[in-house]
């Protein structure tokens, strides 16, 4: 299949306003996802970046252009646009958001009628049709401003909260993001509301967004638990898509961590492909180890919550995530959502009779370093062949290990990931594969 030029790993994403995330640009997606789609129905959502109302503008008037009706779900969670798009039958969705980037990125990611991210080629469709000539037939769309969307959703997330498992002090840090709003509405109508729960990083002003908060700077999230003597706590990342979580000593349980706790209670509960779990190649190998004593096997693919879940529906598996946080537990969702995930780990510790400030110690994973080197051309004109050739050169120096080198679909970086039994051998190999890979970049 051919290259995409406009499309990576989540969507179209670009600095607002320049490059591929300007107003022409999400006019023209707009027009090109209904022509692509023929959809009639679609419902549209945005995280708190200043640039969301100006691109949301542009987008939709390309989507009404072509006789869409468009539903504003406003700020809302991406997850939430994929559960107002099968609540309403639409045809289709979007979410304009750059998720966990600064709020100077924005970007564009559309959903089909099942809630689902777009496959590959359905994108590289939609980038052909780009140039096609407009609708000019009478048949404009209604817009209609639909808020009840976010207060439905987060009711929805809700529901899936075993009343018994919520614990008595949690925080909630949103991200001064897409959570914002859903996460008050979620704990109005949970235990969490008679407890000694905390909400913070809501104040969101478009700049913010990410800033010194959520998932990209857990310290924020961790050392409001420790000061304030809580239980838990749920940090989301802009389009709360992602969540990880830290213990009452203020550590970080990832991705990983989650999956081995989720993947246990759906064996527990007898989910469908609850034998399977899929993650990417970036998760720590002390998850294969763990899920295998369970009797559960490990699948693993490219990074991307799509990949996972296309993996997921290959494989017949019922969960599916990665380390970053993105999860899917497809009895409950079709997308990574860091509120759902947040509501089934409480549900699966609280079933388990698990010690949330015990799984980091018995988790016990492997040494491992990422490290991210900036490029400074496009991805597509690093040269590959040659860092695979060197990476291959060193893999044979990792014993019980592994070594995975790949650009980023979202930023522009060469990211470096050494795994390996120790920690000498983990940090050695990082500074000697930066120092001989940054040439390429």
């Amino acid at each position: 299949m051919r290259e995409r030029k406009l499309f990576g790993t989540d969507g179209v994403r670009d600095l607002a306003n320049t490059g591929n995330m300007t107003p022409e640009i999400a006019l023209a997606l707009g027009r090109a996802f209904i022509r692509h789609t023929r959809g009639r129905k679609v419902v549209v959502g945005t995280d708190t970046r200043i640039s969301c109302p100006m691109l949301q503008g542009a987008l939709i008037s390309g989507m009404s252009s072509e006789g869409a009706e468009v539903y504003l779900a406003g700020i809302i969670p991406t997850p939430g646009v994929s559960y107002a798009v099968k609540a309403l039958q639409a045809d289709g969705g979007a979410v304009i958001s750059a998720s966990h980037n600064p709020a100077e990125y924005n970007g564009i990611k559309f959903l089909g009628s099942d809630g689902c991210k777009l496959s590959d080629a359905e994108e590289l469709a939609i980038e052909d049709s780009l140039g096609q000539a407009p609708n000019t037939s009478p048949g404009i769309g209604r817009v209609h401003d639909s808020p009840e969307l976010v207060k439905s959703y987060a009711e929805h997330i809700a529901s899936l909260l075993n009343h018994d498992a919520a614990l008595d002090s949690t925080a909630f840090d949103c991200a001064n993001g897409a959570s914002a709003l859903s996460v008050p509405v979620l704990v109005s109508h949970t235990p969490f509301s008679g407890m000694n729960t905390h909400i913070i990083s809501r104040d969101y002003d478009g700049l913010n967004i990410n800033k010194d908060c959520g998932v990209m700077h857990m310290q924020t999230l961790t050392d409001y638990v420790k000061a304030n003597g809580l239980s838990v706590g749920f940090a989301f990342d802009g389009d709360a898509d992602r969540v990880l979580i830290s213990d009452c000593k203020g550590r970080i349980i990832d991705g990983d961590i989650i999956l081995w706790v989720l993947g246990r209670w759906l064996k527990k509960r007898g989910t469908p492909g609850s034998g399977k779990v899929v993650v990417t190649v970036m998760s720590n190998m002390a998850l294969e180890t763990h899920l295998a004593h369970e009797g559960i096997e490990t699948l693993r693919c490219p990074v991307g919550d799509r990949y996972v879940l296309e993996t997921m529906r290959e494989s017949g598996a019922g969960l599916g995530g990665e380390q970053s946080g993105h999860i899917i537990a497809s009895e409950f969702t079709g997308t990574g959502d860091g509120l759902c995930t947040a509501m089934l780990f409480l549900n699966a510790i609280h079933d388990l009779q698990e010690d949330i400030l015990g799984l980091i110690e018995r988790f016990g994973r492997y040494p491992q370093k990422l490290t991210n080197l900036t490029l400074t051309k496009p991805r597509e004109q690093v040269n590959m062949k040659s860092v695979d050739a060197i990476v291959n050169e060193y893999q044979g120096k990792v014993k019980n290990g592994r070594i995975f080198v790949r650009t980023s679909g979202t930023e522009p970086l060469l990211r470096i990931l050494v795994e390996a039994p120790e920690r000498e051998t983990v940090d050695g190999l990082s500074e000697e594969l930066a120092s001989r890979l940054e040439k390429f970049c």
